[in-house]
């Protein structure tokens, strides 16, 4: 595997990368891929998506993923690659549309039936006999979490991993993945013959204002689903799948000091 992409020029590939990206098997069902896609798509910060489209038993969605390359140093409009020396007019930035998620009052941008649409999700009625509960502050809200670029706030809902189609024999397009910045993409690792799978970092879409709250929590479609992705309220088993720095993980036991 080449150290750097076989790069030619300055060009879009350094600034951003197109790519298909598998959101899940149609055997699992419409009901759960809206879950899936809604997820997924959700992720806006760091993503552009394009429309879904399902082939060969899979859901996809086209993307462009904005990480620039790790070799790319620009200073004022002048830019220059690191590995290979190449020098000239810093390559322009992909467009990027807008991608709202959160439309205002009830209206939502979600994926129902693989499309994404826009959508008035109401909140679930309160029970009418409710049981007394504890502080129902979101405990999120405290949590000492971080990713890996530093920033604290729902780093669970910052942090996803990927799936990218990408064959053994597309070599240069599986090094000019390898070749991104880290941490905003990173831990790349071939999944199998056809894809690989990496870790990016790009907001949701769904979170409120405060950088924490998710604005679908508790809000239902109009089949009586949860608007909200199942992923995103199914505790993995055994603490496995949480964020390395969520509060909820197990605990680090701390080694004895040398000597004792």
């Amino acid at each position: 595997m080449p150290s750097a992409p076989p790069c030619r020029k300055l060009g879009s590939q350094c600034r951003a990368l197109r790519v298909t990206l598998r959101v899940g098997s149609l055997e699992e069902g419409t009901a759960s891929l809206d879950h899936e896609a809604t997820w997924l798509l959700g992720h806006t910060q760091q993503i552009t998506f394009g429309k879904p489209w399902s082939g060969e038993g899979d859901l996809y969605v086209e993307a462009i993923l904005h990480v620039p390359c790790r070799y790319l140093s620009e200073e004022g409009g002048a830019a220059g690659c690191r590995f290979y020396g190449y020098s000239g007019v810093a390559p322009r930035r992909p467009p990027r549309a807008a991608q709202p998620r959160r439309l205002g009052g009830q209206r939502f941008r979600v994926v129902d039936a693989q499309r994404m649409v826009t959508r008035s999700l109401p909140e679930a009625p309160a029970p009418a006999r409710p049981l007394p509960v504890l502080d129902s502050a979101n405990p999120c809200a405290v949590a000492p979490c971080r990713t890996a670029d530093n920033k604290r706030t729902a780093a669970c809902c910052r942090d996803l991993q990927v799936e990218i189609m990408c064959t053994k024999a597309e070599r240069r397009l599986e090094a000019l993945v390898r070749s991104r910045r880290s941490p905003y993409l990173c831990k790349v690792e071939r999944g199998g013959d056809f894809s690989l799978d990496v870790e990016m970092i790009s907001a949701c879409g769904y979170l409120g204002d405060d950088g924490v709250a998710c604005s679908l929590h508790g809000r239902l479609r109009a089949d009586g689903r949860p608007a909200k992705p199942d992923l995103c309220t199914e505790w993995p088993p055994k603490n496995r799948g949480l964020h390395p720095g969520c509060i909820f993980g197990p605990r680090r036991r701390r080694g004895r000091a040398a000597g004792q």
